[in-house]
């Protein structure tokens, strides 16, 4: 499994804005430093609290100060462009940064974008799958675009450049609650990037309804899709014990939900007291808070249910301070990471072989030391 994060990013409205970003900034060369290998940037133009504007222009600064981290678009809003515009950025990107990028796309997630873009929010998913068709076909580069749809236009295009990584970069489709991303993803043949533990608008569904979907989409379409290029993201925060961890984000948690999500965005929240919203999310499977045992489990009954996937990420959270934010991150990378990567593997089983041997090896060293001290009092009569 690979680890990462999903950047949106989240920050308070009140605080300074470019403090904030240098903070995103510095937390991607931290999960650099620390052996994440991925993190996915959003794209968000109104609200106050996501504002990173440009994913793209994020990522090329980001890359000149991480050495390995691979860098996601999280997500281009594809209605909100031109295609050959997205697909000549992440081209360009691509060989900028050496192969360390992909291309996650979406309909565009906030309903105050699209009306001050004048798009129709019921077009908008479609409008994403017009889009993202153009895209791929450029990305191969077998023949010139010619295309014609109600909001763009174009004729015999092809990109100057071809991706740096062959025989394409990445490229992940956003799904949160409607079927039409994993549909999309599917009929594409792209990844899936699965922004929430899923919860219908129109009916329960479970990860592997989501995968299923997906599979029968690229069926449909004769396309292949993949489960390790399935990314699951869900916020987590960690701390040494549960207590901790819990209190240390109870305040900016119930912010977080009731300030953006309720109050600018108008989505439905828990009905259940501020300082006790982070208690009903986790009780609810939604987010992971707690001990790094608590994130091991959690992580294991997310591949129970979806049948696996390839990525966890990290929803990052601006929720509680920088140093408990960034400690986190670390008790992540340090336990629990090891335990869906096989590299403690060959470590415990030798830990385990030899602490079973320990009194016959005592044994073996103290006859050596008895051996030695017996030539030497042997020598000096």
């Amino acid at each position: 499994m690979c680890f990462g994060i999903f950047l949106a990013p989240f920050h308070r409205v009140g605080e300074n804005p470019t403090l904030a970003l240098e903070r995103d900034l510095e937390l991607l060369e931290w999960l650099d430093a620390l052996g994440y290998d991925e993190a996915w940037i959003g794209e968000h133009h109104s609200g106050g609290w996501e504002t990173i504007a440009s994913p793209e222009l994020f990522i090329a600064t980001a890359a000149g100060r991480t050495n390995r981290l691979r860098l996601g678009t999280g997500v281009v809003s594809l209605p909100y462009h031109n295609p050959y515009m997205v697909a000549n950025r992440m081209v360009l990107l691509d060989h900028l940064t050496r192969g360390r990028v992909m291309l996650g796309v979406g309909p565009g997630s906030l309903a105050s974008d699209a009306y001050m873009f004048c798009i129709d929010p019921e077009r908008q998913r479609e409008m994403m799958d017009e889009s993202l068709g153009v895209i791929m076909q450029l990305f191969k580069g077998e023949e010139p675009v010619t295309c014609e749809t109600d909001w763009f236009k174009l004729r015999e295009a092809s990109l100057q450049l071809r991706p740096f990584q062959k025989p394409c970069l990445p490229v992940a489709v956003a799904s949160v609650q409607s079927p039409a991303g994993v549909f999309v993803a599917g009929k594409h043949g792209a990844g899936v990037l699965s922004l929430s533990v899923p919860r219908s608008m129109i009916r329960q569904t479970t990860l592997q309804d989501q995968w299923d979907i997906a599979e029968e989409s690229a069926r449909e379409h004769g396309k292949e899709v993949h489960r390790d290029e399935w990314r699951l993201s869900v916020p987590v925060h960690l701390a040494e014990t549960r207590e901790e961890a819990f209190e240390q984000v109870r305040v900016g948690a119930g912010r977080v939900v009731t300030e953006y999500t309720g109050g600018t965005n108008g989505h439905p929240i828990p009905d259940v007291p501020q300082n006790e919203i982070v208690d009903h999310m986790v009780d609810a499977g939604q987010w992971i808070v707690g001990t790094p045992d608590d994130a091991i489990a959690a992580i294991e009954r997310f591949q129970e249910s979806s049948g696996g996937f390839g990525t966890l990420l990290v929803r990052a959270e601006d929720w509680t301070t920088r140093e408990n934010l960034f400690h986190s991150y670390e008790l992540f990378a340090r336990y629990v990471m090891p335990r869906f990567q096989g590299s403690l593997n060959g470590i415990t089983e030798s830990n385990s072989r030899f602490s079973a041997m320990r009194d016959s090896l005592q044994g073996n060293r103290r006859a050596g030391l008895q051996r030695a001290t017996d030539t030497y009092l042997a020598r000096a009569q």
